[in-house]
């Protein structure tokens, strides 16, 4: 082996597996979709509900209820009830840090 012992410790202990390998495939999956794409980059901007998500990204709104079940079940959505309407917005500001690093990774 050409690498050093210390660097062989690190790659070794550094390189994730098991649950923490699994859990990051499923958050990094959360980017793998236009639809879902799309709607992390409204939801970055504003909380919304199912009816104003589909009229402004000219989406189904099966689809787009399907897409935030998904992104629901992933925790990376959360919702808030006003009377019948329900609101979605994001957990957590990483999710638009991510896309914005991927945005800047690909120099746009």
């Amino acid at each position: 082996m050409l690498l050093d012992k210390r660097l062989q410790d690190m790659v070794t202990e550094y390189v994730p597996q098991g649950e923490i390998l699994d859990d990051l495939v499923s958050f990094f999956s959360i980017f793998s979709d236009y639809t879902r794409l799309k709607m992390i980059s409204a939801l970055a901007i504003s909380e919304m509900c199912v009816t104003d998500m589909s009229r402004l990204l000219k989406l189904n709104q099966t689809t787009v209820s399907h897409q935030l079940r998904l992104l629901k079940n992933l925790n990376a959505v959360k919702t808030k009830r006003q009377g019948k309407v329900v609101f979605y917005s994001l957990r957590n500001d990483a999710l638009s840090d991510v896309l914005l690093k991927g945005v800047e990774f690909l120099g746009y």
